[in-house]
């Protein structure tokens, strides 16, 4: 009996294949029949013989315009592997993948998946730390923002020139010239 070589699927290498079809963060059938080292035909039998495991929220087919969407992105249209299909490819979400494994017993089917999950996990904590992120930024804004409203308000009273006197109303008279001191005479 041959013994049975680990599969080694670094989450970098699986995170392309997931996409973000509904609102949902779901990989393609064929992306995973690729990684189970099986058809995407052997895939989908497997799970039309199980389809009871399959509700809508699991897996669901994709519209001709979601598929134009991907064939649009620049991810599907290098691996080119999608188009020219006979029909429209089945998506399976996070919790679908996961039933997979009950469904595809191989060793490998388990190692796959256990790799998917862990992408699904590291993309879950990336996208929790950037909103995270977000929220600091606007804590820090509103905190900032206040304090150099303060500095600003303050610079523009700088700014400003001060205010002339305001000029009395009324006539006014020059005032009288004192007269000017006259030398003293000098006696002859």
């Amino acid at each position: 009996m041959k013994k049975h070589d680990p599969v080694l699927i670094s989450p970098e290498a699986i995170a392309p294949m997931v996409h973000w079809i509904r609102h949902e963060k779901v990989m393609l059938d064929s992306d995973l029949a690729s990684l189970y080292g099986v058809e995407a035909r052997v895939l989908n039998q497997a799970v039309k013989r199980n389809i009871s495991r399959f509700p809508a929220d699991f897996m669901f087919q994709i519209t001709a315009e979601e598929m134009d969407a991907l064939n649009s992105s620049q991810i599907v249209m290098s691996s080119g592997k999608h188009r020219g299909r006979r029909y429209l490819p089945y998506a399976f979400t996070e919790q679908g993948v996961a039933m997979l494994s009950s469904v595809l017993r191989s060793q490998r089917a388990v190692e796959v998946n256990i790799a998917i999950m862990r992408t699904f996990v590291q993309l879950r904590r990336l996208m929790d730390s950037n909103r995270e992120l977000a929220r600091e930024i606007r804590e820090l804004e509103k905190k900032y923002d206040g304090q150099f409203r303060i500095v600003f308000d303050a610079i523009r009273q700088l700014m400003v020139p001060p205010a002339k006197p305001a000029r009395e109303m009324g006539f006014h008279t020059l005032p009288k010239p004192k007269p000017a001191k006259k030398a003293p005479r000098r006696k002859p």
